[in-house]
């Protein structure tokens, strides 16, 4: 909301590759500093020069930053080192970045003439998420974990399991670029992210259910078609336990609490449900609201535990919808595919990642005890 009396504040962040809850969380706090927040999405050969291969390709990037609520402009094609010249363009005050230093490939602060020229702010990293991390995470998966699974299409059968015996080469559970989620929720931080809506009397009620695994384009374009169907769209997530055990092997490979963030961040969601029963039960539809239709993709849904459909219940009571996206071939198995075919090269680029970081945390040691023994004299 525009402050009154003040010129309307507009900040730009420059975003970078895979959209995930970590991005949405700085977003979130860039927006709470001014009115207007611009984001500029790098393109696929900007990110390649100054950081390596991307996971998502740039039209899925563009398209999941404006589906981010605290966004209300996307400039494509941004430049990886922010300049005045576009803060000026679009008439940006500042320009805000998480804690953490970022370089360009020949090793400069992408950030340096803003923070020259005091237009820059900076706001909390995220912790326990980057993009290094989930594909850290990516890479850890091994042969067995790619076999074929054939419990329904959300499988993972479509993932080519040749030559997959030195797949986590490079890569340990002790790394803390390619190890399981150390991701610590807070009620403040689902507060944050949450934004506390009700149905208004008369709004037609809408329910859609899932995993929301690597949350990406093909969930948001879901997403959004199933808000055009009604007022209040409800997104029910379901627990880790719950989809181990639909679909085995190592997923989710993001933890419940990081989906429901990357869920809540979604401007087209009005609430979530915690932890979803794989099943649509009398509870789902009428507890905590009443719900007038329940929203699935074209995609059949593997059976539940005791073999049956999971909207078995929507399907008698006349109240369920299927509706097709535009994009069927973006799914949480795909975007693992394209780790794997380039898995040499992420580990690569994980190792760099990894070592960048321990030189800069020996830095900050030695300066620490430099400025202590400064101190002490």
């Amino acid at each position: 909301m525009e402050r009154k009396g003040h010129k309307p504040i507009r900040v730009w962040v420059g975003n970078f590759d895979m959209m995930h809850f970590g991005h949405a969380n700085a977003l979130r706090q860039a927006r709470a500093m001014g009115d207007y927040l611009v984001v500029g999405v790098h393109s696929d050969a900007e990110i390649e020069k100054n950081k390596g291969p991307t996971v998502l390709k740039e039209q899925e990037r563009y398209a999941a930053v404006r589906a981010c609520k605290w966004v209300d402009e996307v400039v494509e094609d941004a430049p990886y080192v922010t300049s005045l010249e576009y803060l000026d363009r679009y008439n940006c005050d500042f320009c805000v970045h998480g804690d953490d230093i970022t370089t360009s490939a020949d090793g400069s602060d992408c950030y340096q003439a803003v923070k020259d020229a005091n237009r820059y702010r900076e706001c909390k990293r995220t912790q326990g998420v980057s993009t290094t991390e989930l594909v850290g995470r990516m890479l850890l998966m091994t042969k067995d974990h790619l076999k074929t699974h054939k419990r329904g299409s959300s499988a993972i059968s479509s993932i080519k399991p040749d030559n997959l015996d030195t797949f986590s080469a490079g890569s340990s559970a002790e790394s803390p670029n390619t190890s399981i989620s150390h991701f610590l929720p807070t009620s403040k931080r689902i507060a944050q992210f949450s934004e506390g809506k009700e149905p208004k009397p008369g709004d037609k009620i809408v329910y859609v259910d899932g995993t929301f695994d690597l949350f990406h384009v093909g969930h948001i374009e879901f997403l959004k078609k199933a808000k055009e169907l009604g007022d209040f769209l409800i997104v029910g997530v379901h627990d880790d336990m719950t989809v181990n055990a639909i679909k085995k092997r190592n997923f989710p490979i993001m933890n419940l609490n990081e989906r429901v963030l990357s869920v809540l961040s979604c401007r087209y969601v009005d609430e979530v449900i915690i932890g979803a029963p794989y099943s649509v039960t009398k509870d789902v539809l009428n507890k905590v609201y009443k719900i007038d239709l329940v929203v699935h993709g074209i995609t059949p849904s593997a059976p539940d535990l005791d073999g049956l459909d999971p909207y078995a219940l929507p399907k008698a009571m006349g109240i369920y919808k299927q509706i097709e996206t535009p994009h069927p071939e973006l799914t949480t198995d795909s975007i693992i595919q394209r780790i794997i075919d380039h898995r040499k090269v992420y580990e690569e680029r994980n190792r760099r990642k990894a070592e960048k970081a321990a030189a800069e945390a020996k830095m900050e040691a030695e300066e620490k005890a430099a400025k202590e023994a400064a101190s002490n004299k």
